[in-house]
């Protein structure tokens, strides 16, 4: 038996940084969307646990969320179960778009099924939070608000599915570097309407979710990578009625009315990533 799973990235619509919690991690208001670009797990039954990656070299062992989701999973149940899993990525590394939490969460879906563990989506999340904040939003679909660490989320209208050109300046940031640079910064977070932010992309009001879309984060990644504002500013000239950094970097984005728009501004930019955000109805049970 094998099971074939795809892996979806998210965008950051907006994220504020509320403060630091005790435990060191920060307190966050986002909202997020996945997005079309995936990247391809296929899980083989086997006497161990094994990953083999496709595309890009990814640490092994227990550095790695997809084999780290493998063993949570047999910690909890108290089983050793084994799979054989390989990996395509696409999706690409230190870009703010979640690549590791959704291979994680992958992993905890198929390998739910692969061994026949049928645990509740509830119990999953209670893993999927202990190995990765965004992991618990990437067992959800559709547009949602994601609070606390990223644990605490709220569904919200779905927008319609919206046409996106990407691209990763610089090969990528570190998480906690971009963190660090909040911190030092000592700049008071903006609170962003996520609701009303929202009701515009739901509407397709691209322009007015641009006002009401914002990111914290974006400050300290251009000071690490100034490219970044160099290439919001190139899209924003392309067209596109909102860009936006995703995560803390270095993925910009830029959201355009029409695919047809969308494929004109990605031919322009060399290396570019053309996708579009998902729907709910976008995604089929495993």
């Amino acid at each position: 038996m094998s099971i074939f799973i795809r892996a979806y990235a998210k965008i950051n619509w907006s994220l504020s940084v509320r403060g630091m919690r005790p435990d060191g991690y920060h307190e966050l208001d986002m909202l997020m969307q996945r997005i079309e670009l995936c990247d391809e797990l296929v899980f083989e039954r086997a006497r161990r646990i094994t990953l083999e990656v496709d595309g890009q070299r990814l640490p092994g062992g227990d550095r790695n969320l997809v084999t780290r989701a493998a063993q949570a999973l047999n910690d909890a149940l108290g089983k050793h179960m084994g799979a054989h899993i390989t990996l395509k990525k696409r999706i690409p590394a230190r870009a703010g778009l979640g690549g590791g939490s959704a291979d994680c969460a992958a992993a905890l879906l198929a390998l739910n099924k692969l061994w026949n563990l049928r645990l509740p989506i509830k119990t999953l999340t209670q893993l999927g939070l202990r190995l990765g904040a965004d992991v618990p939003f990437c067992l959800q679909n559709g547009l949602c608000r994601a609070q606390g660490v990223g644990e605490i989320l709220t569904p919200m209208p779905d927008a319609p599915s919206i046409p996106l050109v990407m691209l990763t300046p610089g090969g990528g940031l570190s998480t906690p570097s971009v963190f660090r640079a909040w911190d030092a910064c000592g700049r008071p977070s903006t609170d962003a309407d996520i609701p009303a932010l929202a009701l515009a992309l739901a509407e397709g009001d691209l322009a007015r979710a641009q006002l009401l879309s914002h990111n914290d984060l974006e400050t300290p990644a251009i000071q690490l990578m100034p490219e970044i504002r160099s290439w919001k500013e190139r899209l924003r000239a392309l067209g596109a009625p909102c860009v936006r950094m995703s995560g803390s970097g270095s993925t910009v984005f830029a959201a355009f009315n029409n695919a047809a728009d969308a494929r004109a501004a990605a031919a322009q930019i060399p290396g570019a990533i053309l996708t579009r955000t998902l729907l709910e109805t976008d995604f089929e049970e495993i």
